[in-house]
């Protein structure tokens, strides 16, 4: 008899359990059922990931990414890590993760070829300017007569066409890396990061540097909103939108930005 009930136990459980696993919101719509594949950058960054181990949940954007898969009811354990490049992952076709989060901006034009999730991040674009232009004030006036340099494919671009309006023209590079390269040969004066990065960049990457200052993040109509990237189509993206949704309006995401962002407090606003 305690055999039979046992069974009987068991096989109850296994029904509670399938119950479950198809009321979830991200049932079937994963790339292995049951775990979350998330991809980041390689390497992946301070202060977005620290020490490069997304796993650990330590960096603004590792414990996004952990809390979001708590969020849809995943547990640490079900979170798998993926690696890719940022322009391999902007590519239309299939990808090998459910989300790629390293500092998408959402635009129009990826858009068209990728998702994105709701943007659990406004993010204010700073002024990082070479070790011969320390000195440089943080306003407009001053800014335009800086040598400036951008990767050609980002929003760096337009920004500085519109807002800042070099008297020369920028000179245009395939990756930040180069970007790094020439500030630090100065070859160029000035380039715009995201605040984040603009700081890790002068305290770790690029000697002699400074950031003087910093646009507000929601100046404009189009303020630089990083999302979660996805393939174009993926039905897990209305899942991704209410764990955000849930994490902005209980504050979550708020201390999450607080807690690993709080360092680019401090620079001041571009006149």
């Amino acid at each position: 008899m305690s055999k039979m009930l046992s069974i009987a136990a068991a096989t109850l459980a296994f029904t509670a359990t399938s119950a479950l696993a198809d009321g979830h919101c991200a049932a079937g719509k994963t790339l292995t059922e049951g775990k979350f594949t998330v991809a980041t950058g390689n390497p992946a960054y301070y202060p977005w990931v620290m020490d490069d181990a997304p796993e650990s949940g330590q960096g603004f954007e590792a414990a996004v990414a952990y809390a979001v898969a708590e969020e849809m009811g995943f547990a640490a354990d079900d979170v798998v890590w993926a690696r890719s490049s940022f322009d391999e992952a902007i590519q239309p076709g299939a990808k090998n993760f459910d989300v790629n989060i390293q500092q998408y901006s959402i635009t129009p034009e990826r858009d068209q070829v990728v998702d994105f999730s709701a943007p659990y991040y406004t993010a204010p674009m700073a002024v990082l300017v070479s070790a011969n232009a320390v000195d440089t004030p943080p306003t407009l006036e001053a800014l335009k007569g800086l040598q400036w340099g951008a990767v050609g494919s980002t929003t760096a671009v337009p920004k500085l066409a519109s807002v800042i309006q070099p008297d020369a023209d920028p000179l245009l590079y395939g990756d930040n890396a180069d970007v790094n390269a020439a500030m630090t040969a100065n070859q160029i004066d000035a380039a715009l990061f995201d605040l984040p990065t603009a700081l890790f960049l002068s305290a770790v990457m690029i000697e002699g540097s400074k950031v003087i200052g910093q646009f507000p993040a929601d100046q404009g109509d189009n303020p630089d909103q990083f999302g979660m990237l996805m393939e174009e189509g993926n039905p897990l993206k209305s899942c991704v939108d209410a764990a955000i949704a849930a994490l902005t309006e209980s504050g979550k995401l708020a201390e999450i930005e607080a807690k690993w962002l709080q360092d680019t407090t401090g620079v001041p606003l571009i006149k």
